[in-house]
Formats: C-alpha cells, structure tokens, sequence
C-alpha cells in the first residue's frame, strides 16, 4: 500500500472518529448551552387584545450534541407566554437535542388585554431549560397593560458601570403634565431636566421598576398636586401580593438645587431605597426648596428622607417604618415640620439598623478637620418622634459662634433623652409619653383617646398656618382638638 493511500484512510478514520464523537450524546452534568439574550421585553404597547413574537437562539458550543430534558415556562398553563419549539407550540417541550456547535430557535408569544385594568401591569416569566440535571433560564417580561411606560435611551457612565435615563420631554423650558388617564411606569432614572417642570394630577399611579427613579436634576421642578383620597402614588410595578409590602423595590425621589417651586401635596411614597432625597448638586447654588404636605413615606430599605443642607417646610406627614433613619437631615439647612409624625417600627430584612428615627447635623469632617454647615432654622412643632428603640431623636449639633445653630422642638411628643445643654430650645414637649397608635406595624398612626399626644399641640401654632394645619392629614377638623402629629384623634 502506497504512503498516499495510507493518508486517505487515516483521514478517513479521523472524520468517522469526529463524527462519532459529535454523533454521541454529551451527558457531563457540567455541561452547559447559551443564548442569544438573557432576557427578553416584550415593549409593544397595546391598545387592543393582541399578540406579539420574539424569538431567541440556544447555543450548544459543546462538541458533542445534548439533550435538553425540559423546555418549559415557570408558570405552567396559567402563564401569558407561549413557547415554539421545533414547531410545537405550547407551555412546555420535552427531549430537545441540539447538535453539537449547532443551534436551534426558539419563539416565544404572548398574549394579553392591556385595555383591562385587572391584568397585571408588567407580565413576567422565565423558560427554564433542564439540561443533564441542571437548570437554565431566560427571563420573559411584557407590558401587560395600556400605560405611559417610560424606557431609557440614554445612558451616564460612571467608573463602577453606566446610570440609564430617560426626559420627561426632549423640550427645554417646558411643562410637562401628567393626567390620571393611564399609569405611569419607569425604568432606569426619569429626568426633570433644567428648565423643566412636571406636573402631576391628583390619582395618578407612579410604578418604578427595580432600581429605577425620578430625579429632578438642578433647575427642574416637580409639583404633585394629590388630594385627600385622590393621593398620587409612587411604589414598585410588581404588584402580586408578596410585594405588597416588600422594601427596597425602587430606588428613590432625588431633588437637585434650582427651584423655589417644588412641591408635593397628598402623595403616598413606599417601598423604595430612599423614599425623598433632597440634596444640590453643587452647594454654592441656590435655591434648594420644597414644601411637603400631606405626604406618607413609609416602608423604605435605607431612609425614608435623606435631606444634604436643604430648605424643606413640611406639615401633615407621616413619615414610618424604615430600616435606617426615617429622616436625616444632615450638613445643615432649613427645616420646619409642623403636625408630622415620625414613627419608625421597621420590622422586616432582620429589623431595624440600630439607628434613631430622626438624625440631625451640622457639621462634616474635612481631612481631619471639623467644618460647621449652617444651620440656619430647625423647627419641629406639634410633631411626633417615636420608635421601637429607647432613643428616637439624634441631635448631632455643634455650637459655633460664626454659624450658631438655630434649633427649636415645641409642643412635641418626643421619645428621647437628646436634650442637653442649652444648644436646643424645648418648649412644651412631653418626652417618652406614649403615643399609644392603633396598629404602628401596619401603618395606622391614627392615636387612641388614651394617647401622650392627645391635646399636646399648641392651637396657636396651628392657627399660624390655617390653610394647611386646621384639618389633618384625613381630613379630620382640628378645631376642638389640636394633637401632637400627623393624625388628630
């Protein structure tokens, strides 16, 4: 047999060889496929019973073929999404085989009535795939009802990774107004950019996906105009019952510098990281201000307000159950809280984080150096601070005689023993009466007759601002009655 026939038949060996290896079934429990996306959106929005397709592209790279056990969908039958694979349709598919470094396609439809307000805001699944006894997944996620959905298409890097955001509008000097026709729902950072305004109707429903936010960038400006029953909500789009009450859902509220005319009247914000953060851009430009009535903040992973050397008047509020501070106002400012109840009985993600409800400072350390930040006036009065722990008030101040802090608590229900030295004015506060509230866990801050803050307000006080004190926040005349906090008995 001659060398050339000799190269023939090895090479001929060599391919039957390869070919039964490809030919034969990879059952390496470490063995893995890949897709084409991770995820897949489905950002159709729909105004009528309708459908839509995507499709998404499995990978075997491995070198001999393999079998997927089981493709199918979380949710059974009851799920929205339909699955096609190898030209069955269906909610599952069994005993898939992919050739090896071959591919196969999959298609995924989903069906809904984004006109019914009883479908779920934003439908949600995975494809789990079981391959040689372990499992795989593509997150499935479409809009499940007819919404004002607002989708990055911008993005700020940063060193650790890129902010996604979106505007409010591509105008400049304009305001832009949102009725309570349809909710609204966000993903990535919403921007109220320089020179704009958004206005926001009384009923309006505000969804953020996970790590979302509205941020009113320097110069912006956010007015919410809630009413009593008629409140503007901001809460997380999962809405099954389990996230009903889950923190830490969305990211948070952030007002920049710029505008002496934001405001917000009658909102229930919760769930999220920080529920309000004020805090300029750059410290050197004013204004900083917002006036807060009527408002409830509850339920937040870090602090319900994180407030950095601003300008907030706030009255009628309730501000609760947060696993951080429910208010921190920090490197100074000006603050009046009139008829607010800050009440924290944070009791999920292992409890609270040990620190008071309420922290205020005027002062930060530069390199080793103490520098005071102007205090300018801290006012609480007909207020409630209360807690689960010994010691709800922190009051982290330090006199100086170029930027004397100005800080004064009257007629307040207050648990805590802060008050030392002569830095604070008190004036007929009650300290470590109990507030006795209906149900603090589940956010009922309404007091019973029973309660320390029963009559402890000062009606003159009150009668300084008739406009937004003489009801409280439920409506509720204060006429024979002036309580301490957010709720008169």
């Amino acid at each position: 047999m001659n060398r050339f026939v000799q190269y023939i038949i090895i090479i001929c060996l060599s391919v039957s060889l390869i070919n039964c290896k490809k030919d034969k079934l990879l059952t390496d429990s470490s063995a893995t496929i890949a897709f084409s996306q991770d995820s897949i959106l489905f950002d159709t929005v729909f105004t009528t019973i309708g459908s839509t397709t995507r499709q998404l592209k499995v990978y075997n790279h491995n070198h001999q073929k393999i079998n997927l056990s089981s493709v199918r969908l979380e949710q059974g039958q009851s799920s929205n999404f339909i699955i096609s694979v190898d030209g069955s349709s269906g909610k599952q598919a069994s005993d898939v085989e992919i050739l090896a470094q071959d591919s196969i396609y999959i298609f995924i439809q989903v069906n809904v009535n984004p006109t019914s307000q009883n479908s779920p805001l934003i439908i949600q699944d995975r494809i789990l795939f079981d391959v040689n006894g372990n499992q795989q997944f593509v997150a499935l996620e479409a809009w499940g009802q007819d919404a004002y959905y607002h989708y990055p298409d911008k993005a700020i890097q940063f060193k650790n990774g890129f902010l996604p955001y979106s505007t409010v509008s591509t105008q400049t000097n304009v305001v832009v107004h949102w009725p309570k026709d349809k909710p609204h729902v966000i993903y990535g950072w919403l921007v109220v950019d320089s020179t704009q305004t958004l206005k926001i109707d009384a009923g309006v429903n505000v969804y953020f996906h996970q790590n979302a936010g509205l941020w009113i960038y320097r110069y912006g400006t956010l007015q919410v105009d809630g009413t009593f029953g008629n409140e503007v909500t901001f809460k997380g789009d999962r809405r099954e019952a389990d996230y009903a009450d889950l923190p830490g859902q969305w990211d948070r509220i952030w007002i920049n510098e710029g505008s002496i005319n934001n405001y917000i009247n009658y909102a229930i914000i919760k769930n999220s990281y920080i529920g309000l953060q004020t805090e300029p851009l750059i410290t050197a430009v004013p204004p900083s201000k917002l006036k807060l009535t009527n408002t409830i903040i509850q339920n937040c992973s870090k602090y319900g307000i994180y407030s950095v050397a601003y300008n907030i008047w706030g009255a009628n509020n309730i501000i609760s159950n947060c696993k951080d501070y429910c208010a921190a106002f920090v490197l100074g400012g000006n603050y009046t809280f009139l008829h607010t109840t800050f009440a924290n009985y944070f009791n999920k993600d292992g409890g609270r984080a040990g620190t008071s409800c309420v922290y205020i400072n005027n002062y930060f350390d530069d390199n080793g150096v103490t520098k005071i930040a102007p205090l300018d006036s801290c006012f609480f009065g007909n207020s409630i601070i209360d807690g689960s722990i010994a010691n709800e008030l922190s009051l982290d101040v330090k006199p100086d005689n170029t930027l004397p802090p100005n800080v004064k608590f009257v007629n307040n229900l207050l648990k805590t023993s802060a008050f030392t030295g002569t830095l604070i004015v008190n004036s007929g506060n009650n300290f470590g009466g109990n507030p006795d509230f209906k149900d603090a866990v589940n956010y009922d801050f309404g007091i019973n007759g029973g309660s320390a803050a029963k009559g402890l307000g000062d009606a003159n006080l009150r009668n300084l601002f008739l406009s937004y004190l003489f009801t409280d926040i439920k409506g509720k005349s204060r006429a024979s009655s002036t309580d301490a906090g957010a709720v008169n008995n």
